[in-house]
């Protein structure tokens, strides 16, 4: 298996871990400090994210006349990816698989049949910004905010100004909550809810400790991965004292987005209490292959996250270009089964609305 993560000595460079230039972006509200005092270096580090793609095809030496989606569109989803994350990605290779992850192509502008606006059914059972599909437990949707805007997201048409659970201080969410004593676990998701500062996270985890029936939280962010320096001392505290049995759910899909800097947030993290897992998406000329899968899994484990997920597409419009079939995915799944032990070896998934729990496929 390829184990080279930054390209050979006349292969595809990584880019140095140098300052770049400032940019302007715009940032939500719900990512403010503290009044009167310095914003954290998290804070600082997403205010700097590259929002333009002439920008990120500068910084990785790539074709300016690479064909990128059009302006209206653009506008619905913008550009939006870390620097740091920017740095991981092989300068001059316009099929580095980070990178492909986050340059709006112009393929996203293709309609085509059977992609949706809801591919997973959100709207259908959100209230208050609660998502009760399963039983036993809930979803919030704890802001619209991410650090990096994945082109393959399945919320990316999501109405978040209509459905955020910190609406009015996460009074209806947490009534919502508490008047069903069969909800044993609350899923914080978004947009990212490692988005939301410090001082937001702690009201929602004292409201949700003031639920007797909660006993588990699980939160799934992809801030680790994409902007570690969100794992600072002050978040570290926070998810340390909250009173739940917790666990953190990554999102990572190559084993080139594990750089050192991941493997201290994620270090820090266990230290703090949580159980780390992953959830990836299959995506096509990504990690769909055997060799990509299994040094994603492998380099997870050295970080000490057990893969958990692996989600086929959720059949959002802008994404067709990134679906792996379902005949290919089992194939993956066998070779891997063959190939690793067990707990190195994620559950194939698919998201079928309406239904009382996720599709096992592997």
């Amino acid at each position: 298996m390829p184990r080279d993560l930054g390209g050979g000595e006349n292969g595809p460079r990584m880019i140095a871990a140098h300052p770049l230039p400032r940019q302007a972006s715009g940032l939500s509200d719900s990512t403010s400090s503290a009044p009167g005092g310095p914003a954290p270096a998290w804070q600082h580090a997403l205010r700097e994210a590259v929002t333009r793609p002439a920008d990120l095809l500068a910084l990785l030496d790539l074709d300016p006349g690479l064909p990128e989606l059009d302006f209206e569109r653009l506008k619905v989803f913008p550009l939006r990816v870390p620097r740091g994350f920017v740095r991981r990605m092989r300068r001059g290779d316009p099929r580095d698989p980070l990178f492909l992850q986050v340059w709006p192509s112009a393929t996203e502008g293709l309609k085509v049949p059977g992609f949706g606006l809801d591919a997973v059914g959100d709207l259908a059972v959100e209230q208050d910004g609660v998502l009760h599909k399963y039983q036993g437990r809930v979803l919030l949707i704890a802001t619209g905010a991410c650090a990096v805007h994945c082109r393959y997201c399945f919320r990316r048409h999501f109405p978040y100004g209509d459905a955020l659970a910190a609406r009015d201080r996460w009074r209806p969410a947490l009534a919502r909550i508490a008047e069903d004593p069969s909800i044993s676990e609350v899923i914080l998701s978004g947009g990212d809810p490692l988005s939301l500062s410090d001082e937001r996270l702690a009201e929602l985890f004292d409201g949700l400790a003031r639920i007797p029936h909660v006993r588990r939280l699980r939160i799934h962010s992809r801030q680790p991965i994409v902007l570690p320096e969100r794992v600072d001392a002050g978040l570290l505290r926070l998810l340390a004292d909250a009173p739940f049995d917790k666990a953190l759910v990554l999102h990572a899909n190559h084993a080139n987005e594990l750089d050192e800097t991941v493997a201290t947030a994620c270090r820090e993290l266990r230290a703090a209490g949580l159980l780390l897992l992953n959830q990836s998406v299959l995506l096509c000329d990504v990690n769909d292959s055997t060799d990509a899968l299994m040094d994603l899994h492998e380099r997870l484990f050295t970080l000490g996250v057990l893969p958990y997920y692996l989600h086929l597409l959720d059949r959002v419009d802008g994404t067709a270009h990134f679906e792996v079939s379902e005949e290919r995915a089992r194939g993956l799944m066998r070779a891997l089964t063959k190939l690793s032990p067990g707990y190195l070896v994620p559950r194939l998934a698919r998201e079928v609305p309406g239904d009382p729990s996720k599709q096992w496929l592997w």
